[in-house]
């Protein structure tokens, strides 16, 4: 099941030089800025196209997580669990049209000098000093883990340490060459994901329509995923009754129905596309037609991820309550994806890797450099050597990239945080949720209010923290199961739990409002306040056409799939 032939090994060796030998050419032929320029080391400085930004912040956020994780929950939940690709690309038309003409024209580079600019060092500092460990200890450890766990299942379950020393290593090479050689490789590695994960996507659907007779018909095997399984194709869950089952409450735990439209999603989306150095920081170097068109463009890739990482989950759900998948040891959600590959021939086995790998190796690149580049500006040359050079800048922010992604072979070598047994993509979404509310209540009210006041800001993001931990911690023991504000409903083990996006929902709205009473009663003008004007948020016909589109296609997918 696990075998992996010579072409299997051609296939990925190809890719691998494909990639390196890009990367090299074009380190070389940015060398000379990206040794004297720490902006071009960090930023790519202007010169990343409106593909390669579109194409990079794709790779970037697609990663095992959602091939692991998102798969597994296509199994289980089916596709409502596609909400977060397709609202992730309402999103990012959000972000395009509102954020990234305040950061761009305010010479914005970094998530914490957003921060210092528009309230205070010290919610700079606060926030440089959280977001290098919520990068560092969750985002990167469970990209790793979750990346080599995947890998390893694929070539049989005996190379961990192996693959985790070797995808540290591909993503440090990459990672060293700055952020331009990031945003190129990106593109390289996006049409491999897409390509290959296609390719996936097509043979599953022919397995599915062998198995039951048809041939082998792409289109018969999405047919009878439609006919078999007709619940695993809702986009909405209704609020189940309290004699419900297990399953249909666990999956209404995760996912609201349209509740979570109405607050959590758009949240945790925001939050994530639009105040998240990891992803703007693709775009902050450009002009901003460039970084518009580049933002649209991976909105539009977004809508097309879940046939990529979550349509196979299905498959092998129904594949699997067929008996057609005995690979699947007891039904495991997160094995489901590695499941199917088993079904691959040889060759597709080593596309198969390769996509992986692609997915991988681009999160852990473009997540150590965020890192890199929150400490070095923030951080390092702020408060440590504010004298530094150019050049000792990008020596720094190499060093961040060695030390933050040893950090995280250390952590993942046993599994110390645990991300096995909470679940990789309960992990990541879970505690990067936790700040979520404080943060976008501090960008948006200091965007677009200028009354926000810094005081508001510190206690904004503590109280979004604080309402967060109380939400999933206390919240059910203080009030009861039932209150007008949430219903909690018992999970598996038992316990009552109140849906996440109906926590994150009201942790932020509790928020936004502290922060207008603080601000109320400080000065009526900031001195610091942001400068807004309706110029700046008017569109060029090309990035009209943009998002005509992909709103088209995003009410058609929710018309047919309601």
């Amino acid at each position: 099941m696990h075998t992996i032939s010579t072409a299997d090994l051609l296939v990925f060796f190809i890719y691998f030089i494909i990639v390196s030998v890009y990367g090299y050419m074009i380190y070389r032929r940015k060398k000379t800025e990206t040794n004297s320029s720490s902006h071009s080391f960090f930023l790519a400085e202007g010169s990343l196209t409106w593909w390669a930004i579109g194409a990079s912040i794709i790779a970037s956020n697609i990663s095992a997580e959602q091939f692991i994780g998102m798969s597994g929950d296509g199994f289980f939940a089916g596709i409502a669990v596609a909400v977060y690709e397709w609202l992730g690309a309402a999103a990012l038309i959000i972000v395009a049209v509102f954020f990234m003409p305040i950061y761009i024209k305010n010479k914005i580079y970094t998530m914490p000098q957003f921060l210092q600019d528009r309230y205070n060092s010290g919610v700079a500092l606060v926030m440089s000093i959280f977001w290098l460990f919520l990068y560092v200890f969750i985002n990167l450890t469970a990209i790793l883990y979750l990346g080599t766990l995947a890998i390893n299942t694929l070539l049989g379950g005996e190379y961990f340490h192996q693959i985790l020393i070797g995808l540290a290593i591909f993503a440090v090479i990459i990672a060293l060459g700055g952020m331009q050689v990031v945003g190129y490789t990106d593109v390289i590695q996006v049409a491999v994901l897409i390509i290959g994960g296609l390719a996936i996507t097509y043979l599953s659907l022919t397995i599915v329509s062998d198995k039951f007779g048809f041939g082998q018909n792409a289109l018969a095997g999405f047919k009878v995923l439609l006919k078999d399984s007709p619940d695993h194709f809702h986009l909405i869950f209704k609020k189940p009754l309290p004699t419900a089952s297990v399953e249909k409450i666990s999956k209404y735990l995760i996912l609201p129905g349209f509740a979570m439209y109405a607050g959590g999603q758009w949240i945790s989306n925001l939050n994530y596309w639009g105040c998240n150095q990891y992803i703007t920081q693709r775009a902050l170097g450009a002009n901003l037609h460039t970084a518009r068109t580049g933002i649209l463009f991976a909105s539009l890739l977004k809508i097309l991820m879940p046939v990529i990482v979550m349509l196979p989950g299905i498959v092998a759900f129904v594949l699997y309550r067929h008996g057609h998948l005995p690979q699947l040891l007891n039904g495991s959600k997160d094995s489901a994806y590695s499941a199917m590959l088993s079904f691959l021939p040889s060759g597709l086995k080593g596309l198969s890797l390769a996509v992986l790998t692609a997915a991988i190796v681009a999160s852990l690149a473009g997540k150590v450099n965020s890192i890199a580049t929150i400490f070095t500006l923030d951080i390092y040359k702020k408060y440590m050597q504010s004298a530094a050079g150019e050049r000792r800048m990008v020596w720094v922010g190499r060093a961040a990239i060695i030390v933050s992604l040893l950090t995280a072979i250390l952590l993942t070598w046993h599994d110390t945080l645990g991300i096995g047994s909470a679940g990789g993509y309960t992990f990541v979404q879970k505690y990067s949720a936790f700040v979520s509310p404080g943060v976008l209540a501090t960008f948006l009210l200091g965007m677009f209010w200028k009354r926000t006041t810094g005081t508001a800001a510190v206690v904004g993001i503590i109280a979004g923290f604080a309402a967060s931990v109380f939400f999933n911690q206390f919240a059910i023991t203080v009030f009861g199961p039932e209150t007008w504000l949430y219903t909690a409903f018992k999970n598996p083990a038992g316990v009552y739990e109140i849906p996440f996006f109906i926590s994150l929902s009201w942790s932020f709205l509790i928020t936004f409002l502290l922060m207008i009473g603080i601000s109320l009663f400080g000065q009526k003008t900031n001195g610091k306040a942001i400068q807004v004007d309706a110029g700046m948020f008017k569109l060029k016909p090309s990035s009209v056409m943009m998002i005509a589109v992909i709103l088209l296609l995003l009410s058609a997918i929710y018309i047919r799939f309601w």
